[in-house]
């Protein structure tokens, strides 16, 4: 398959307007990127926004109507580094309007001012949170929880559904990982093809990873890479889904392919022709196919 044309005419739009790949610049650059590249519309109006604040950790609270069936903890992409709430908003929305759900929204620590394990810190702070007012966020003291992330934010999601199993915690019903980063290898097939060096590339990763994790030898731990865990068995159902033109399809679908193989629930999908992060780019038609598709399988579990 070819890249899709829609992503083809961003990427040659970035290029010509000069846009550098994320490991040459600082992370301060990068941001100022991220946020450049936010929607220029707001995202469908919402019941109740509210921000909440958890020491160092914000949360934006997106409550698309006055009967929720559930709430989804969600985790931004960005490599640990960049992202923010305003960044995500726009999804957040989309998500929480599609599925009926409380969307929280986590605006954990970013490298390489807090290093791991700050942001899984942050992530478990903002769940107790979360299972706290499972009563009021979640429609009911029983109502379903789910946590989601993209990319790095769909490691911390994975590492955080596993730990979540070791304590015995099964009030989380689902795990909703989007092109997650599961291990640290960088030299794989994936990582060496030149077709999926487009917005996220392995010089990018390996530039993510100085960042978040400095000691290579430390990132093999599970808390880094998932794929590593030697057993599996416990974590909640999940929604895996892949991109074809994604360094990280093949670490994404070695998840799901592991968690099959742990009896645990599994729903996965590759999205053909369509590259790393095309999900939260409303600009993007396959963004809408692939909400649709989510709101699909999230659907049984509320």
């Amino acid at each position: 398959m070819t890249l899709d044309v829609e992503s083809a005419q961003l990427l040659k739009k970035l290029a010509e307007s000069g846009l550098k790949p994320f490991h040459l610049m600082q992370p301060a650059e990068a941001r100022e990127l991220m946020a450049g590249l936010r929607p220029e519309a707001e995202g469908p109006a919402m019941h109740h926004v509210e921000e909440v604040q958890l020491g160092g950790v914000r949360l934006r609270v997106l409550t698309p109507n006055a009967v929720v069936r559930g709430s989804i903890l969600y985790l931004h992409g960005g490599g640990w580094v960049v992202g923010g709430l305003d960044d995500f908003d726009h999804f957040a929305r989309q998500l929480a309007q599609r599925t009926q759900c409380t969307v929280v929204l986590v605006d954990y620590r970013l490298a390489p001012e807090f290093p791991f394990p700050a942001a899984l810190d942050d992530v478990e702070q903002a769940a107790q949170w979360l299972v706290d007012r499972r009563a009021q966020l979640a429609g009911s003291a029983n109502g379903p929880l789910i946590v989601a992330g993209d990319s790095a934010g769909g490691n911390l999601a994975a590492v955080f559904a596993q730990r979540a199993a070791q304590r015995g915690q099964s009030h989380w019903a689902l795990q909703v990982l989007l092109y997650p980063v599961t291990q640290a290898d960088l030299d794989g097939p994936s990582y060496l093809d030149s077709q999926r060096q487009l917005l996220l590339t392995r010089e990018d990763m390996r530039w993510f990873w100085d960042h978040y994790l400095p000691q290579a030898d430390q990132r093999q731990q599970v808390s880094a890479s998932p794929l590593a865990a030697r057993d599996l068995r416990g974590v909640p159902p999940a929604v895996v889904l892949t991109a074809e033109f994604d360094v990280l399809r093949e670490e994404g679908q070695a998840y799901a392919d592991r968690l099959a193989q742990a009896d645990i629930t599994v729903v996965q999908r590759c999205f053909i022709g369509q590259m790393h992060g095309f999900v939260t780019m409303p600009l993007l038609s396959a963004s809408h196919t692939a909400l649709e598709w989510l709101g699909e399988q999230i659907e049984p579990w509320l």
